[in-house]
């Protein structure tokens, strides 16, 4: 590790977390003597561990068990499914453990130029740290990545039986009752997945499920919810206890809940209070996230700090594997361009929109405005939905609840927003993101290429050609 002085391990580069800021020692930067520190009991970060790789790898399963389930309708009979719990979770995990551990592996001995530090560490000021064990690590340049951890309920404290997201996937038995507190993405994502196992599933909401989506896709997915599984909405745990044979939940609304096992799911919070940021003067959005400027420097006192970035969870608003990753990037691209480049040489995170998923049942996507907030925003909108139903696809699937709805500028035809509920929509959402991405109108958008039919994307060529005639009639 770089060299020495007074006590004081020396290197070029610190990069604390080893998610997304894995990725950004590369060959272009084996000049430089890099640390990266991580304490996480796996290698390579939550999404990897526990958090989008496996939880979807345990949700198509669980959609396949559901497919199953559900086939009566569409003429299959005596359809029988036995869940092995534990060969699904050796599974995920017999890959998953693999690859953190080759990663691990790599990171202590693949590089020259690299050292791994396996502790926890703090800020003694805005380029050094110091380590669990004493050590002292000073730095040139320093990228925080030290993302997020699953927030605590403070009437549901952690037990045996009350787990969080981080360990729940390692159960060595599926419960007969589960009962899920939080009634956001990572909530629904284990509802839906459970459930489809053959869990019984009650989910608490304090409002609703999924509570910022649009309007007509949130009153859609909550009623699929109800349907499939227990949702309690509109109140709050307010004092647990552990029983004989589970947990028992005390309701805001006067109610109990009982179950065997329970999950709490009611966000993630940034990992900043645990590196001590605030201590050396960075600046923080009021949630404890990092502030960075537009070429993700950190922020102190409204200025950037020489030399400090940040990325992932730690300061982004969306926290997605997929935003985590193209900051890092942008934060690689001004590494390279040396300590003193003028800002004109710099890479500005710009990209947008950022599109989010919900691998839940059903699937939900969506980027951007919706017709209020587009409106609040002072744009002159409007908005289009198509069925699922109205489609080919649609027929074979027999769907009936699923759609795509566009929210589209009414002066210049540019998508503000795309919101789809039913099978596959993250994919369908794509094409909608490249046109948004790129500034494109959609008039001719969808006849300017052809759509494979009777492909699931018909759904979406469908809505672009409603939102073009609304165009048309309002020219007209």
């Amino acid at each position: 590790m770089g060299t020495a002085s007074a006590g004081i391990d020396e290197v070029e580069l610190l990069i604390i977390g080893a998610g997304s800021g894995n990725s950004i020692p590369t060959p272009q930067l084996s000049a430089l003597s890099i640390a990266i520190v991580d304490d996480a009991p796996w290698f390579g970060g939550t999404c990897l561990n526990v958090g989008c790789i496996p939880t979807k790898m345990f949700v198509h399963v669980a959609d396949v068990a559901r497919s199953a389930r559900d086939a009566e309708r569409l003429g299959l009979r005596n359809v029988h499914i036995d869940v092995d719990w534990p060969a699904i979770r050796d599974r995920v995990f017999g890959r998953i453990d693999a690859i953190a551990m080759s990663g691990e592996e790599y990171r202590r001995s693949g590089e020259p130029n690299v050292s791994l530090v396996r502790e926890s560490v703090r800020f003694t000021a805005p380029r050094e740290v110091e380590t669990d064990s004493g050590r002292r690590i000073r730095a040139e340049r320093v990228v925080i990545a030290a993302g997020s951890r699953p927030r605590a309920h403070p009437a549901v404290p952690p037990s045996p039986r009350v787990l969080t997201s981080d360990e729940i996937m390692h159960i060595d038995a599926l419960p007969a009752r589960l009962a899920i507190v939080g009634g956001g993405v990572v909530a629904v994502e284990f509802a839906a997945m459970f459930e489809g196992l053959g869990v019984e599933v009650v989910q608490i909401a304090r409002s609703t499920l999924l509570r910022d989506l649009d309007p007509e896709l949130q009153g859609r997915f909550m009623a699929a919810a109800a349907a499939s599984w227990e949702v309690r909405s509109e109140t709050n745990v307010v004092a647990s206890t552990e029983t004989a044979d589970g947990v028992r939940l005390e309701l805001s609304d006067g109610s109990a809940v009982s179950a065997e096992l329970v999950l709490v799911a009611i966000g993630r919070e940034p990992n900043t209070d645990r590196l001590g940021t605030e201590d050396v003067g960075f600046d923080h959005h009021p949630d404890g996230r990092l502030v960075v400027d537009r070429y993700q420097r950190v922020l102190s006192g409204g200025e950037a700090t020489a030399g400090v970035f940040a990325l992932g969870d730690i300061d982004a608003a969306h926290q997605l594997k997929h935003v985590a990753n193209h900051e890092a990037r942008v934060v690689q691209a001004n590494l390279l361009a040396g300590p003193d480049a003028p800002e004109v040489k710099l890479v500005a995170n710009d990209l947008a929109p950022v599109p989010s998923a919900v691998f839940s049942a059903p699937q939900v996507a969506w980027f951007g405005e919706t017709l209020a907030t587009a409106e609040q925003c002072g744009f002159d909108a409007f908005e289009v939905l198509h069925e699922y139903a109205w489609t080919a696809w649609g027929w074979a699937l027999e769907d009936r609840d699923s759609c795509c709805k566009l929210v589209v500028e009414a002066l210049t035809g540019r998508l503000l927003g795309a919101h789809i509920i039913g099978p596959d929509a993250p994919v369908l959402l794509q094409p909608l993101v490249l046109a948004a991405s790129n500034g494109m109108s959609v008039r001719g958008l969808a006849r300017s290429q052809y759509w494979p039919h009777p492909a699931a994307s018909e759904i979406v060529e469908n809505a672009l050609l409603k939102a073009e005639d609304y165009l048309l009639g309002a020219v007209t």
